[in-house]
């Protein structure tokens, strides 16, 4: 395999087995040749997939793994007995420095759990997340969100590190100097949301006061906000976040399935539809959630991208291009670095906390 960028792959992991995974790797090499993968899994059944698709013949290396992490299966167990699957090789290629970042379709408790024991967490961070890309009233731009599952719940020292974490991920991937940061809450009010909100906010609060935070803390967002272009960063626990996220999904295959059928109600509807084809694929481009697959692990000693695990080529190659853009900076450093200097953990160890900067 010649030399260029290395993503190491899961390539058994999904709802749709290896196939769909081979397409998306397929039309990701056609936009950027200079992607190499090393692929794991069974041989057999990759060679077999892989003599159909030539371009992939001089940039993909197969590596045999015994077994597959089911997409069922608890994270207890996958740590227990996933260390011959496709998904720990692949993890473990990154740890043994012959790739830059994983990418699996698999099981996300399982990838969360094998992760961590292959990465192990950054110096200074706590817990990870996963931050993933979405859609905002900025033209062709794009918000940072996490948690979206890494872990269903976040005390006020996980979410201020995830702002920490988000922040400069918005940095690498959309070359914002200055990102604002906001919590998602249920109102824009200081006295609403749970404890730990509050907390996370003083900390936040407390930490710009003591110096750069890197990142502009604007408060307390909401749902609504998540869409925005007054917010680049939006921070929220996994479990809230994973919910949003597929509700998000939902509503744009409604919006898709609802214009297709109006605009094919009638033979005056269809003719609408002619003249605003170019409008409409602008608007079906723009809300397809494909073009945004993918979730980005943040807080671990190397990188690993989540692919959704019922998506299809288009979708796998827009994961494959976003754990591309990860491969170009040692992300890791930079955000330990960035955690070293805001310092939560004194904030965190310190007394009562959660009363402090706005005096609740």
């Amino acid at each position: 395999m010649t030399p260029g960028t290395v993503i190491s792959v899961d390539g058994m992991g999904g709802d749709g087995g290896p196939a769909p995974i081979i397409a998306g790797l397929n039309r990701a090499a056609k936009v950027n040749p200079s992607l190499r993968f090393l692929i794991h899994g069974d041989t057999d059944t990759l060679s077999q997939l892989l003599r159909k698709r030539r371009r992939l013949r001089d940039c993909v290396e197969i590596v045999h793994a015994k077994t597959v992490v089911a997409m069922d299966e608890k994270p207890s167990r996958a740590l227990r007995n996933g260390r011959d699957s496709s998904l720990w090789s692949a993890l473990q290629a990154v740890s043994e420095g012959r790739a830059r970042v994983a990418l699996s379709a698999g099981n996300t408790g399982a990838i969360v759990a094998l992760s961590m024991a292959a990465l192990r967490r950054a110096p200074g961070v706590h817990r990870p997340a996963i931050a993933v890309h979405w859609p905002s009233n900025r033209d062709e731009a794009y918000n940072v969100v996490l948690d979206m599952g890494a872990d269903i719940k976040a005390d006020a020292r996980n979410l201020t590190q995830f702002a920490a974490m988000g922040a400069e991920y918005a940095r690498l991937a959309f070359s914002h100097a200055r990102p604002r940061v906001g919590l998602l809450n249920v109102g824009s009010e200081e006295m609403k949301g749970r404890p730990e909100l509050h907390e996370a906010s003083d900390m936040l609060t407390a930490l710009g006061k003591d110096g750069d935070l890197g990142f502009e803390f604007i408060g307390y967002v909401e749902g609504t906000d998540i869409l925005s272009d007054r917010v680049e960063v939006i921070v929220t626990d996994g479990f809230t976040g994973n919910i949003s996220m597929k509700a998000a999904e939902g509503t744009a295959a409604f919006i898709r399935r609802s214009l297709k059928d109006a605009f094919q109600h009638s033979l005056w509807s269809r003719i609408g539809a002619l003249f605003a084809l170019t409008s409409l694929r602008r608007l079906r481009m723009r809300i397809d959630p494909r073009r945004v697959n993918g979730g980005v692990f943040l807080g671990l000693n190397g990188g690993v991208v989540k692919s959704h695990g019922s998506a299809d080529a288009v979708g796998h190659a827009a994961a494959v291009m976003l754990a591309a853009k990860m491969a170009t900076d040692d992300f890791p450093a930079r955000v330990a670095a960035r955690l070293a200097k805001l310092d939560v953990e004194r904030l965190s160890e310190g007394p009562n906390t959660a009363g402090g900067a706005h005096g609740r």
